[in-house]
Protein backbone atom coordinates (compact mmCIF):
# COMPACT_ATOMS: atom_id res chain seq x y z
CA UNK A 1 0.00 0.00 0.00
CA UNK A 2 1.14 3.50 -0.84
CA UNK A 3 1.98 6.39 1.98
CA UNK A 4 -0.81 8.77 1.02
CA UNK A 5 -0.55 11.98 1.64
CA UNK A 6 -2.84 13.34 4.24
CA UNK A 7 -2.36 16.84 4.86
CA UNK A 8 -2.07 19.95 2.74
CA UNK A 9 1.61 19.72 2.48
CA UNK A 10 4.06 22.48 1.12
CA UNK A 11 6.16 20.01 -0.52
CA UNK A 12 3.81 19.51 -3.95
CA UNK A 13 5.75 18.53 -6.86
CA UNK A 14 3.27 17.16 -9.03
CA UNK A 15 2.94 19.85 -12.58
CA UNK A 16 -1.38 18.86 -12.46
CA UNK A 17 -1.80 19.74 -8.54
CA UNK A 18 -3.27 23.32 -8.27
CA UNK A 19 -1.21 24.03 -5.74
CA UNK A 20 2.27 23.19 -8.21
CA UNK A 21 2.83 26.49 -9.19
CA UNK A 22 2.34 28.25 -5.81
CA UNK A 23 4.75 25.79 -3.87
CA UNK A 24 8.03 26.95 -6.57
CA UNK A 25 9.71 29.28 -3.71
CA UNK A 26 9.10 26.69 -1.00
CA UNK A 27 10.76 23.72 -3.54
CA UNK A 28 13.83 26.17 -4.12
CA UNK A 29 14.78 26.92 -0.76
CA UNK A 30 14.36 23.27 0.16
CA UNK A 31 16.60 22.52 -2.74
CA UNK A 32 19.39 24.21 -0.93
CA UNK A 33 19.14 22.10 1.59
CA UNK A 34 19.77 18.99 -0.46
CA UNK A 35 15.85 17.83 -1.39
CA UNK A 36 15.49 16.00 -4.66
CA UNK A 37 13.05 15.83 -7.36
CA UNK A 38 11.94 12.56 -5.37
CA UNK A 39 11.97 13.93 -2.14
CA UNK A 40 9.04 16.24 -2.57
CA UNK A 41 6.95 13.32 -3.42
CA UNK A 42 7.49 11.59 0.00
CA UNK A 43 6.17 11.78 3.33
CA UNK A 44 7.19 15.03 5.25
CA UNK A 45 8.22 13.58 8.84
CA UNK A 46 9.26 16.12 11.74
CA UNK A 47 12.17 14.66 14.26
CA UNK A 48 11.96 16.62 17.89
CA UNK A 49 15.61 16.44 18.60
CA UNK A 50 15.63 17.69 22.07
CA UNK A 51 19.88 17.58 22.54
CA UNK A 52 22.03 19.83 24.48
CA UNK A 53 25.77 18.69 26.59
CA UNK A 54 24.31 19.99 29.19
CA UNK A 55 22.78 16.91 30.89
CA UNK A 56 23.52 13.31 30.65
CA UNK A 57 19.91 12.91 29.77
CA UNK A 58 19.88 14.38 26.64
CA UNK A 59 23.56 14.67 25.92
CA UNK A 60 23.12 11.53 23.75
CA UNK A 61 19.70 12.41 21.96
CA UNK A 62 21.39 13.81 19.00
CA UNK A 63 22.62 10.25 18.10
CA UNK A 64 19.31 8.90 18.13
CA UNK A 65 18.04 12.01 15.59
CA UNK A 66 20.61 11.10 13.45
CA UNK A 67 19.86 7.40 13.61
CA UNK A 68 16.03 8.21 13.23
CA UNK A 69 16.54 10.86 9.94
CA UNK A 70 19.08 8.43 8.74
CA UNK A 71 16.47 5.45 8.77
CA UNK A 72 13.47 7.83 7.65
CA UNK A 73 15.04 8.86 4.38
CA UNK A 74 15.95 5.49 3.10
CA UNK A 75 13.34 3.61 3.91
CA UNK A 76 9.81 5.83 2.72
CA UNK A 77 10.02 9.59 3.61
CA UNK A 78 11.72 13.07 3.84
CA UNK A 79 13.17 14.03 7.34
CA UNK A 80 13.26 17.49 8.75
CA UNK A 81 14.75 17.68 12.61
CA UNK A 82 14.92 20.23 15.14
CA UNK A 83 15.57 20.68 18.92
CA UNK A 84 14.24 21.84 21.64
CA UNK A 85 15.07 23.58 25.02
CA UNK A 86 16.15 21.25 27.74
CA UNK A 87 15.94 22.11 31.63
CA UNK A 88 17.62 19.81 33.91
CA UNK A 89 15.82 19.34 37.34
CA UNK A 90 19.00 17.48 38.66
CA UNK A 91 21.07 20.43 37.71
CA UNK A 92 18.85 24.05 38.78
CA UNK A 93 17.67 22.13 42.20
CA UNK A 94 17.64 24.56 44.51
CA UNK A 95 18.18 27.23 42.45
CA UNK A 96 16.18 30.01 40.55
CA UNK A 97 16.65 27.81 37.20
CA UNK A 98 14.51 25.11 38.72
CA UNK A 99 11.42 27.67 38.06
CA UNK A 100 12.00 27.21 34.40
CA UNK A 101 11.65 23.39 34.88
CA UNK A 102 7.60 22.51 34.60
CA UNK A 103 7.32 26.20 32.74
CA UNK A 104 10.11 24.02 29.79
CA UNK A 105 7.05 21.36 29.28
CA UNK A 106 4.80 23.81 28.00
CA UNK A 107 7.49 25.68 26.02
CA UNK A 108 8.99 22.52 24.42
CA UNK A 109 5.58 21.55 23.76
CA UNK A 110 4.79 24.66 21.67
CA UNK A 111 8.08 24.27 19.91
CA UNK A 112 7.21 20.90 19.04
CA UNK A 113 3.90 21.86 17.54
CA UNK A 114 5.05 25.10 16.04
CA UNK A 115 7.69 23.32 14.08
CA UNK A 116 5.47 20.14 13.13
CA UNK A 117 2.21 22.35 11.91
CA UNK A 118 4.40 25.59 10.49
CA UNK A 119 5.59 22.79 7.85
CA UNK A 120 2.43 20.74 7.34
CA UNK A 121 3.97 17.83 8.39
CA UNK A 122 2.49 14.19 7.73
CA UNK A 123 4.12 12.14 10.55
CA UNK A 124 6.30 12.98 13.92
CA UNK A 125 8.70 10.82 15.92
CA UNK A 126 9.88 13.08 18.92
CA UNK A 127 12.48 12.11 21.19
CA UNK A 128 12.61 12.56 24.73
CA UNK A 129 15.29 12.44 27.65
CA UNK A 130 15.28 14.65 31.15
CA UNK A 131 11.89 13.78 32.63
CA UNK A 132 10.01 17.08 31.10
CA UNK A 133 10.76 16.48 27.72
CA UNK A 134 8.45 13.42 27.89
CA UNK A 135 5.18 14.41 28.66
CA UNK A 136 6.45 17.88 26.10
CA UNK A 137 7.21 15.44 23.79
CA UNK A 138 3.54 14.17 23.69
CA UNK A 139 1.45 16.94 24.63
CA UNK A 140 1.62 18.66 20.88
CA UNK A 141 0.44 15.24 19.17
CA UNK A 142 -2.49 15.05 21.52
CA UNK A 143 -3.36 18.42 20.99
CA UNK A 144 -3.57 18.62 17.39
CA UNK A 145 -4.29 14.60 16.86
CA UNK A 146 -1.12 14.16 14.81
CA UNK A 147 0.34 10.84 13.51
CA UNK A 148 3.14 10.29 15.48
CA UNK A 149 4.88 8.53 17.94
CA UNK A 150 7.37 9.19 20.80
CA UNK A 151 10.74 7.59 21.69
CA UNK A 152 12.48 7.76 25.16
CA UNK A 153 16.30 8.28 24.99
CA UNK A 154 16.79 5.76 27.45
CA UNK A 155 17.81 5.67 31.31
CA UNK A 156 21.49 5.60 32.87
CA UNK A 157 23.40 2.83 33.79
CA UNK A 158 24.09 3.17 37.50
CA UNK A 159 26.47 4.04 39.53
CA UNK A 160 29.08 2.26 41.40
CA UNK A 161 31.21 2.77 44.79
CA UNK A 162 32.34 0.15 47.14
CA UNK A 163 30.09 -2.11 45.20
CA UNK A 164 27.16 -1.01 45.64
CA UNK A 165 24.66 0.87 42.55
CA UNK A 166 24.13 5.16 43.20
CA UNK A 167 21.54 7.27 41.61
CA UNK A 168 21.60 11.26 41.45
CA UNK A 169 19.78 11.22 44.32
CA UNK A 170 22.58 9.92 46.42
CA UNK A 171 24.48 12.89 45.94
CA UNK A 172 21.50 15.03 47.10
CA UNK A 173 21.30 12.79 50.31
CA UNK A 174 24.76 13.12 51.12
CA UNK A 175 24.53 16.85 51.23
CA UNK A 176 22.70 15.91 53.97
CA UNK A 177 24.47 13.49 55.42
CA UNK A 178 27.16 15.60 55.53
CA UNK A 179 25.26 18.05 57.84
CA UNK A 180 25.25 16.02 60.70
CA UNK A 181 28.69 14.77 60.44
CA UNK A 182 27.74 11.37 59.00
CA UNK A 183 29.77 11.11 56.13
CA UNK A 184 33.46 13.43 55.16
CA UNK A 185 33.62 16.16 52.57
CA UNK A 186 35.47 13.33 50.87
CA UNK A 187 33.06 11.04 50.80
CA UNK A 188 30.59 12.85 49.17
CA UNK A 189 32.85 13.92 46.49
CA UNK A 190 33.14 10.24 46.13
CA UNK A 191 29.68 10.23 45.56
CA UNK A 192 29.32 12.47 43.44
CA UNK A 193 31.88 11.14 41.17
CA UNK A 194 30.70 8.06 40.52
CA UNK A 195 26.91 8.84 40.63
CA UNK A 196 26.52 9.37 36.78
CA UNK A 197 28.42 7.14 34.50
CA UNK A 198 27.37 8.17 31.10
CA UNK A 199 24.42 9.55 29.12
CA UNK A 200 20.84 8.96 29.85
CA UNK A 201 18.19 9.88 32.61
CA UNK A 202 18.32 8.96 36.43
CA UNK A 203 18.71 5.21 36.77
CA UNK A 204 15.95 4.96 39.69
CA UNK A 205 12.23 4.98 38.73
CA UNK A 206 12.19 8.90 38.97
CA UNK A 207 10.21 11.12 37.03
CA UNK A 208 12.07 10.32 33.91
CA UNK A 209 11.61 6.46 34.04
CA UNK A 210 7.63 6.60 35.49
CA UNK A 211 6.62 9.09 32.27
CA UNK A 212 8.74 6.64 29.97
CA UNK A 213 6.80 4.06 31.43
CA UNK A 214 3.43 5.61 31.85
CA UNK A 215 3.91 6.40 28.07
CA UNK A 216 4.43 2.82 26.89
CA UNK A 217 1.35 1.99 28.90
CA UNK A 218 -0.27 4.55 27.17
CA UNK A 219 0.38 3.01 24.03
CA UNK A 220 2.00 5.98 22.60
CA UNK A 221 5.83 4.34 22.80
CA UNK A 222 7.61 1.49 21.56
CA UNK A 223 6.79 -1.55 23.37
CA UNK A 224 10.02 -2.45 25.45
CA UNK A 225 11.49 0.99 24.93
CA UNK A 226 11.28 2.35 28.17
CA UNK A 227 13.54 0.20 30.08
CA UNK A 228 16.36 -0.18 27.53
CA UNK A 229 19.18 1.42 28.55
CA UNK A 230 20.68 4.49 27.24
CA UNK A 231 24.62 3.69 26.43
CA UNK A 232 26.88 1.08 27.27
CA UNK A 233 30.25 1.26 29.38
CA UNK A 234 32.01 3.46 26.08
CA UNK A 235 28.98 6.07 26.49
CA UNK A 236 28.05 4.33 22.65
CA UNK A 237 24.00 4.04 22.32
CA UNK A 238 23.18 0.30 23.18
CA UNK A 239 22.12 -1.45 20.45
CA UNK A 240 18.71 -2.19 22.11
CA UNK A 241 18.47 1.55 21.67
CA UNK A 242 19.39 1.99 18.44
CA UNK A 243 17.11 -1.07 17.13
CA UNK A 244 13.96 1.08 19.13
CA UNK A 245 14.92 4.04 16.67
CA UNK A 246 14.74 1.36 13.88
CA UNK A 247 11.59 0.30 15.20
CA UNK A 248 10.06 3.78 15.87
CA UNK A 249 10.35 4.70 11.91
CA UNK A 250 8.49 1.49 11.23
CA UNK A 251 5.79 1.65 13.30
CA UNK A 252 5.39 5.52 11.72
CA UNK A 253 5.06 4.19 8.33
CA UNK A 254 2.66 1.55 9.54
CA UNK A 255 0.52 4.43 11.43
CA UNK A 256 0.73 6.65 8.46
CA UNK A 257 -0.39 4.17 6.00
CA UNK A 258 -3.76 3.22 8.62
CA UNK A 259 -4.22 6.76 9.55
CA UNK A 260 -3.91 6.10 12.96
CA UNK A 261 -3.85 9.23 14.75
CA UNK A 262 -2.58 10.17 18.59
CA UNK A 263 -6.29 9.69 19.94
CA UNK A 264 -7.34 7.08 18.60
CA UNK A 265 -4.73 5.32 20.98
CA UNK A 266 -5.40 7.72 24.19
CA UNK A 267 -8.21 7.32 25.36
CA UNK A 268 -9.23 7.18 28.95
CA UNK A 269 -8.69 3.37 28.92
CA UNK A 270 -5.79 3.92 28.00
CA UNK A 271 -5.18 6.88 30.65
CA UNK A 272 -6.31 4.15 32.86
CA UNK A 273 -3.48 1.83 31.82
CA UNK A 274 -0.67 4.42 32.37
CA UNK A 275 -1.69 5.47 36.11
CA UNK A 276 -2.24 1.59 36.85
CA UNK A 277 1.73 0.88 35.59
CA UNK A 278 2.86 4.09 36.97
CA UNK A 279 1.30 3.10 40.40
CA UNK A 280 2.60 -0.36 40.56
CA UNK A 281 6.10 0.77 39.81
CA UNK A 282 5.70 3.05 42.71
CA UNK A 283 6.70 6.29 40.49
CA UNK A 284 6.99 9.74 41.06
CA UNK A 285 3.73 11.99 41.66
CA UNK A 286 4.77 13.93 38.82
CA UNK A 287 2.79 11.72 36.72
CA UNK A 288 -0.05 12.90 38.05
CA UNK A 289 0.74 16.57 36.71
CA UNK A 290 1.78 15.25 33.83
CA UNK A 291 -0.95 12.55 32.67
CA UNK A 292 -3.75 15.48 33.86
CA UNK A 293 -2.05 17.33 31.17
CA UNK A 294 -2.46 15.23 28.38
CA UNK A 295 -5.65 14.06 29.22
CA UNK A 296 -6.89 17.58 28.39
CA UNK A 297 -4.81 17.76 25.68
CA UNK A 298 -6.37 14.71 24.30
CA UNK A 299 -9.89 15.58 25.41
CA UNK A 300 -10.22 12.87 27.87
CA UNK A 301 -11.82 13.19 31.16
CA UNK A 302 -9.40 12.36 33.49
CA UNK A 303 -9.02 13.99 36.79
CA UNK A 304 -7.44 14.06 39.88
CA UNK A 305 -9.87 11.44 41.72
CA UNK A 306 -8.94 8.82 38.87
CA UNK A 307 -5.81 8.36 41.12
CA UNK A 308 -7.40 7.62 44.04
CA UNK A 309 -9.77 5.40 42.29
CA UNK A 310 -7.36 3.85 40.50
CA UNK A 311 -4.94 3.13 43.31
CA UNK A 312 -7.80 1.52 45.28
CA UNK A 313 -7.12 -1.64 43.02
CA UNK A 314 -3.43 -1.74 42.07
CA UNK A 315 -0.76 -3.18 44.54
CA UNK A 316 2.60 -1.75 44.70
CA UNK A 317 5.24 -4.03 43.18
CA UNK A 318 8.24 -2.23 42.24
CA UNK A 319 11.01 -2.40 44.67
CA UNK A 320 12.89 0.96 43.23
CA UNK A 321 14.61 3.54 44.02
CA UNK A 322 14.41 6.14 45.78
CA UNK A 323 12.43 4.09 48.31
CA UNK A 324 13.80 0.71 47.28
CA UNK A 325 17.17 -1.23 46.16
CA UNK A 326 16.61 -0.93 42.08
CA UNK A 327 17.09 1.00 39.15
CA UNK A 328 15.73 0.82 35.83
CA UNK A 329 18.48 -1.27 34.82
CA UNK A 330 17.36 -4.10 36.98
CA UNK A 331 13.70 -4.12 35.52
CA UNK A 332 15.23 -4.56 32.29
CA UNK A 333 16.61 -7.58 33.16
CA UNK A 334 13.57 -9.35 33.82
CA UNK A 335 11.33 -7.90 30.81
CA UNK A 336 11.10 -4.55 31.20
CA UNK A 337 7.59 -2.94 31.22
CA UNK A 338 5.97 -5.21 29.06
CA UNK A 339 6.31 -8.45 32.11
CA UNK A 340 4.91 -5.51 34.16
CA UNK A 341 1.81 -4.55 31.79
CA UNK A 342 1.84 -8.54 31.18
CA UNK A 343 1.28 -9.66 34.51
CA UNK A 344 -0.95 -6.94 35.71
CA UNK A 345 -3.27 -7.87 32.31
CA UNK A 346 -3.16 -11.37 33.41
CA UNK A 347 -4.89 -10.41 36.98
CA UNK A 348 -7.58 -8.14 35.34
CA UNK A 349 -5.57 -4.75 35.99
CA UNK A 350 -4.59 -3.61 32.01
CA UNK A 351 -7.38 -3.16 29.37
CA UNK A 352 -6.35 -5.43 26.66
CA UNK A 353 -8.30 -3.62 24.03
CA UNK A 354 -6.54 -0.45 24.00
CA UNK A 355 -4.78 0.54 20.50
CA UNK A 356 -1.03 1.02 20.81
CA UNK A 357 1.38 2.48 18.17
CA UNK A 358 2.08 -0.49 16.94
CA UNK A 359 -1.22 -0.79 15.46
CA UNK A 360 -2.02 -4.02 17.45
CA UNK A 361 -4.29 -3.78 20.77
CA UNK A 362 -2.27 -4.23 24.53
CA UNK A 363 -3.31 -7.68 24.57
CA UNK A 364 -2.04 -7.92 21.02
CA UNK A 365 1.36 -6.77 22.00
CA UNK A 366 1.64 -8.74 24.92
CA UNK A 367 1.01 -11.89 23.66
CA UNK A 368 5.29 -12.18 22.79
CA UNK A 369 5.83 -10.20 25.85
CA UNK A 370 8.19 -12.36 28.85
CA UNK A 371 6.08 -13.91 31.40
CA UNK A 372 6.74 -12.64 35.34
CA UNK A 373 10.20 -14.11 36.56
CA UNK A 374 10.25 -15.82 39.50
CA UNK A 375 13.42 -15.68 42.03
CA UNK A 376 13.51 -12.50 42.18
CA UNK A 377 12.46 -9.21 44.09
CA UNK A 378 12.86 -6.23 41.92
CA UNK A 379 8.75 -7.05 41.22
CA UNK A 380 6.67 -8.31 43.35
CA UNK A 381 4.07 -10.68 42.32
CA UNK A 382 0.23 -9.52 42.90
CA UNK A 383 -0.23 -12.27 45.48
CA UNK A 384 2.18 -11.36 47.40
CA UNK A 385 3.03 -7.24 46.75
CA UNK A 386 5.45 -5.31 48.55
CA UNK A 387 2.35 -3.16 49.64
CA UNK A 388 -1.37 -3.54 49.10
CA UNK A 389 -3.55 -1.02 47.31
CA UNK A 390 -3.56 2.34 48.04
CA UNK A 391 -0.69 2.12 50.01
CA UNK A 392 1.46 4.45 47.16
CA UNK A 393 0.15 7.90 45.38
CA UNK A 394 -2.63 8.88 47.28
CA UNK A 395 -4.76 12.15 46.92
CA UNK A 396 -5.74 14.21 49.98
CA UNK A 397 -8.00 16.75 51.02
CA UNK A 398 -9.17 18.83 53.75
CA UNK A 399 -9.14 22.66 55.17
CA UNK A 400 -5.55 22.97 53.52
CA UNK A 401 -6.30 21.45 50.37
CA UNK A 402 -10.19 21.51 49.22
CA UNK A 403 -9.11 21.05 45.82
CA UNK A 404 -6.66 18.13 46.88
CA UNK A 405 -2.84 17.35 47.46
CA UNK A 406 -0.35 14.65 46.54
CA UNK A 407 0.96 12.03 49.13
CA UNK A 408 3.78 9.47 47.87
CA UNK A 409 3.34 6.93 50.63
CA UNK A 410 5.67 4.18 48.63
CA UNK A 411 4.51 1.60 50.71
CA UNK A 412 4.81 2.69 54.36
CA UNK A 413 2.67 2.11 57.16
CA UNK A 414 2.37 5.43 58.04
CA UNK A 415 -1.54 6.40 59.48
CA UNK A 416 -1.30 9.81 61.06
CA UNK A 417 1.68 12.69 61.64
CA UNK A 418 0.14 15.54 63.73
CA UNK A 419 2.80 18.28 64.27
CA UNK A 420 3.84 21.83 64.53
CA UNK A 421 3.93 24.46 61.54
CA UNK A 422 7.28 25.13 60.78
CA UNK A 423 6.71 27.62 58.15
CA UNK A 424 8.78 28.93 55.09
CA UNK A 425 8.18 31.15 51.95
CA UNK A 426 10.72 29.78 49.80
CA UNK A 427 12.36 26.24 49.38
CA UNK A 428 15.95 27.95 50.15
CA UNK A 429 14.81 29.02 53.90
CA UNK A 430 13.70 25.82 54.88
CA UNK A 431 16.82 23.90 53.58
CA UNK A 432 19.03 26.82 55.36
CA UNK A 433 16.65 25.51 58.42
CA UNK A 434 17.43 21.78 57.81
CA UNK A 435 21.11 22.25 57.33
CA UNK A 436 21.38 24.30 60.56
CA UNK A 437 19.57 21.83 63.25
CA UNK A 438 16.50 24.08 63.41
CA UNK A 439 14.09 20.99 62.24
CA UNK A 440 12.84 18.52 65.17
CA UNK A 441 11.22 15.63 65.28
CA UNK A 442 7.70 15.53 64.75
CA UNK A 443 7.57 18.73 63.05
CA UNK A 444 5.67 19.13 59.69
CA UNK A 445 7.42 21.87 57.65
CA UNK A 446 5.70 24.12 55.38
CA UNK A 447 7.03 25.60 52.09
CA UNK A 448 4.54 28.06 50.11
CA UNK A 449 4.92 30.02 47.61
CA UNK A 450 6.34 27.81 45.51
CA UNK A 451 3.11 26.66 42.97
CA UNK A 452 2.82 27.37 39.70
CA UNK A 453 1.69 31.12 39.92
CA UNK A 454 3.40 31.95 43.07
CA UNK A 455 6.62 30.22 42.09
CA UNK A 456 6.16 30.74 39.52
CA UNK A 457 6.93 27.33 37.76
CA UNK A 458 6.21 24.78 40.97
CA UNK A 459 9.59 23.92 42.02
CA UNK A 460 10.64 20.87 43.10
CA UNK A 461 12.06 20.23 46.78
CA UNK A 462 14.26 17.35 46.53
CA UNK A 463 17.06 19.41 47.84
CA UNK A 464 14.56 20.04 51.02
CA UNK A 465 13.68 16.50 50.77
CA UNK A 466 16.66 14.72 50.09
CA UNK A 467 18.66 16.81 53.38
CA UNK A 468 15.90 15.64 55.53
CA UNK A 469 16.52 12.16 54.75
CA UNK A 470 20.28 12.53 55.03
CA UNK A 471 19.70 14.03 58.29
CA UNK A 472 18.40 11.16 59.68
CA UNK A 473 14.87 12.91 59.60
CA UNK A 474 13.30 11.39 57.42
CA UNK A 475 10.71 9.20 59.22
CA UNK A 476 10.09 11.86 61.56
CA UNK A 477 9.14 15.15 59.59
CA UNK A 478 6.72 15.85 57.22
CA UNK A 479 7.07 18.31 54.73
CA UNK A 480 3.83 20.01 52.64
CA UNK A 481 3.89 22.41 50.15
CA UNK A 482 1.87 24.21 46.89
CA UNK A 483 5.24 23.04 45.37
CA UNK A 484 6.06 19.41 43.96
CA UNK A 485 8.52 16.92 44.64
CA UNK A 486 11.11 14.96 42.35
CA UNK A 487 10.58 11.62 41.79
CA UNK A 488 13.83 10.99 43.43
CA UNK A 489 11.93 12.16 47.19
CA UNK A 490 10.53 9.65 49.35
CA UNK A 491 9.43 9.98 53.09
CA UNK A 492 6.30 11.92 54.46
CA UNK A 493 6.33 14.26 51.71
CA UNK A 494 3.16 15.58 50.50
CA UNK A 495 2.71 18.38 47.22
CA UNK A 496 0.60 20.06 45.06
CA UNK A 497 -1.27 21.76 47.22
CA UNK A 498 -4.33 23.24 45.88
CA UNK A 499 -5.06 26.23 45.92
CA UNK A 500 -1.94 27.35 46.09
CA UNK A 501 -0.82 30.01 48.64
CA UNK A 502 -0.27 32.58 46.01
CA UNK A 503 -3.98 32.61 45.07
CA UNK A 504 -5.78 32.62 48.24
CA UNK A 505 -5.05 29.11 49.04
CA UNK A 506 -5.60 28.01 52.54
CA UNK A 507 -1.79 26.83 52.80
CA UNK A 508 -1.14 30.94 52.89
CA UNK A 509 -2.96 31.12 56.35
CA UNK A 510 -0.59 29.13 58.29
CA UNK A 511 0.97 30.53 61.20
CA UNK A 512 4.32 29.38 62.84
CA UNK A 513 3.87 26.45 65.09
CA UNK A 514 -0.12 25.66 64.64
CA UNK A 515 -0.75 22.30 64.34
CA UNK A 516 -1.47 20.55 60.81
CA UNK A 517 -2.56 16.75 60.51
CA UNK A 518 -2.21 14.48 57.92
CA UNK A 519 -4.94 11.20 58.37
CA UNK A 520 -4.19 8.84 55.55
CA UNK A 521 -6.98 6.95 56.74
CA UNK A 522 -9.62 9.92 56.23
CA UNK A 523 -7.23 11.18 53.45
CA UNK A 524 -7.57 14.55 54.89
CA UNK A 525 -4.49 17.11 55.83
CA UNK A 526 -5.99 19.66 58.04
CA UNK A 527 -5.04 23.02 59.81
CA UNK A 528 -6.42 22.72 63.36
CA UNK A 529 -7.84 25.45 64.56
CA UNK A 530 -11.67 26.92 65.04
CA UNK A 531 -13.74 28.03 61.84
CA UNK A 532 -14.09 31.33 63.26
CA UNK A 533 -10.13 31.60 63.52
CA UNK A 534 -9.66 30.24 59.51
CA UNK A 535 -12.06 32.81 58.36
CA UNK A 536 -10.72 35.50 60.30
CA UNK A 537 -7.17 34.63 58.44
CA UNK A 538 -8.96 34.50 54.98
CA UNK A 539 -10.54 37.89 55.48
CA UNK A 540 -7.30 39.17 56.26
CA UNK A 541 -5.20 37.55 53.73
CA UNK A 542 -3.63 39.87 50.94
CA UNK A 543 -1.90 38.78 48.05
CA UNK A 544 1.87 38.80 47.49
CA UNK A 545 3.08 40.67 44.29
CA UNK A 546 4.32 38.44 41.63
CA UNK A 547 7.91 37.69 41.83
CA UNK A 548 8.42 38.30 38.02
CA UNK A 549 6.62 41.40 36.08
CA UNK A 550 8.12 40.11 32.60
CA UNK A 551 9.35 36.96 30.37
CA UNK A 552 8.54 33.67 30.28
CA UNK A 553 7.73 33.03 34.15
CA UNK A 554 5.24 36.01 34.13
CA UNK A 555 3.61 34.81 30.80
CA UNK A 556 3.51 31.20 32.72
CA UNK A 557 2.15 32.47 35.78
CA UNK A 558 -0.78 34.34 33.96
CA UNK A 559 -1.82 31.70 31.66
CA UNK A 560 -1.20 28.25 33.99
CA UNK A 561 -4.22 26.91 35.89
CA UNK A 562 -4.14 24.77 39.18
CA UNK A 563 -1.99 22.04 39.86
CA UNK A 564 -5.10 19.66 40.84
CA UNK A 565 -5.77 20.12 37.01
CA UNK A 566 -2.19 19.53 35.52
CA UNK A 567 -0.42 23.04 35.86
CA UNK A 568 -0.87 22.98 32.09
CA UNK A 569 -1.40 26.80 30.29
CA UNK A 570 -4.79 27.60 29.44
Amino acid sequence: MSLLKNRSTLLTSIPEHKDWINRAPARAMLRAVGFKDDDFNKPLITISCPYTNITPCNNHIKTLGEIICDEVEKSYGKAIVFGTPVVSDGETMGMEGMRYSLVSRELIADCIETMHEAYVADGIISLSGCDKTIPASLIPLARNNSIGLTLYGGSIRPGKLNHQDLTIVNTFEAVGNYSVGKISAAEVHAIECNSCPGSGSCGGMYTANTMASAIEALGMSMPGSAANIAVDENNTITAEKHQDCIEAVAALKNLLIKKIHARDIMTKKAFENAITVVLALGGSTNAVLHLLSLAHEAEVDLNIDDFERIGAKVPLLGDFKPFGKYVMADLKKIGGIPMVMKHLYQHGLIHGDCLTVTGKTVAENLAAAPQFPLNQDVIYSITKPLAQPSKHILILRGNLAPEGSVLKLSGKELLIHSGPARVFESEEEALNAILLGKINKGDVIVIRNEGPVGGPGMREMLSVSAALVGAGLGKDVALITDGRFSGGTHGIMLGHISPEASVGGPIGLIKEHDLITIDILKRTINLEITQHEFAQRQANWTATPPKYKRGVLAKYAKLVVSASLGAYTS
